[in-house]
C-alpha cells in the first residue's frame, strides 16, 4: 500500500513540474512576442535580429545591404494572429506587416510567417524563421 501512495504522489509531483515548466514556457513566448513586436513596431531590426536563432544566422547570416534594406523602411502596422502550435516546443505566428518606403513614401503589405522554438535548456524562444522577408511582393 506504501508503494502505491508513493508512485501515485510520484506521479503527481511529475504532472505537476510539467504544468510548471508549460506554464513557464507559455509566460516566457508571451513576453518574446511582445519584446519582439516591440521591437519591429519601432523598425529596431538590430534589436529584433537579437531574437533570432544563432545557429541560423550562422546557416543564413545577413548582409551588410540586407541590413541597409531595413534601414529604407518604416513600419506603419504590425498585426499579428496568435500564435498556434506547431510541433514540441515550436509555435507558428502569422503577422501583418505595413511597410512605408521612406524614398517613395509608398506603402505595402508584407506577411511574415514567424516559426519560434523554445529553448529548453536556456528557458528562451528563439526565432527560427529569421527577421521578416521586406522585399516580398
Amino acid at each position: 500500500m506504501p508503494r502505491l501512495i508513493l508512485s501515485t504522489l510520484f506521479f503527481a509531483l511529475c504532472a505537476g513540474c510539467s504544468a510548471m515548466s508549460t506554464q513557464s514556457e507559455s509566460r516566457a513566448l508571451e513576453t518574446t512576442l511582445v519584446a519582439y513586436a516591440n521591437a519591429v513596431r519601432w523598425g529596431d531590426f538590430e534589436q529584433a535580429l537579437a531574437f533570432v536563432d544563432k545557429d541560423m544566422l550562422k546557416e543564413h547570416p545577413l548582409s551588410a545591404i540586407d541590413m541597409e534594406r531595413y534601414k529604407q523602411v518604416k513600419v506603419a502596422a504590425y498585426t499579428e494572429r496568435p500564435p498556434v502550435p506547431a510541433g514540441a516546443h515550436e509555435v507558428l505566428q502569422i503577422v501583418q506587416i505595413s511597410l512605408v518606403n521612406i524614398n517613395t513614401q509608398t506603402e505595402r503589405s508584407i506577411v511574415d510567417k514567424q516559426l519560434w522554438r523554445y529553448d529548453e535548456k536556456s528557458k528562451h524562444w528563439h526565432l527560427i524563421s529569421g527577421l521578416p522577408d521586406i522585399t516580398q511582393h
